[in-house]
């Protein structure tokens, strides 16, 4: 009778553990799909940002080129015409933020950063772990108490 009742429990038991791995499972798949769609939201956030940033500013570069442009003629001083040189640059760098190969670019050399230069990404003092927090936590606590006598 202990016999079978015994192996009862076990499989009972197993049947838990199995249940509960599964849970777990999915509870980190959903967080991984959550994280990831949060992640895709912000990228197209700051790639609408920047389309939106391009069409106010290729409208300032516009109206600047033209007026530098009749200033160097009137006054004919081409010298009046320089500023448009860091103005295209910046012009070039949101056209390629909004509409060109930038974000590509910028993921490859991320990509080359952690494979490459790993320890760059250390964080100071090291990782943050559960007892981290906790020794933290216990600090802040003992000192309000004593804050509180």
């Amino acid at each position: 009778m202990g016999f079978m009742l015994s192996k009862s429990m076990d499989q009972s038991f197993k049947k838990q553990q199995e249940f509960i791995l599964h849970n777990a499972r999915l509870q980190m798949e959903r967080q991984i799909v959550m994280q990831n769609q949060m992640r895709e939201r912000q990228m197209a956030m700051q790639i609408a940002w920047s389309r939106e940033f391009l069409k106010y500013y290729g409208t300032f570069f516009s109206l600047a080129t033209f007026g530098l442009t009749i200033g160097a003629i009137k006054t004919r001083k081409p010298s009046v015409f320089v500023p448009i040189v860091p103005l295209g640059f910046i012009l070039a760098y949101q056209m390629d933020m909004a509409y060109g190969t930038l974000v590509y670019r910028m993921r490859g050399e991320a990509e080359s950063i952690m494979d490459s230069e790993h320890n760059r990404l250390d964080l100071p003092r090291g990782a943050i772990s559960f007892e981290t927090i906790e020794k933290e936590r216990r600090a802040k606590s003992s000192l309000s108490a004593l804050l509180e006598k």
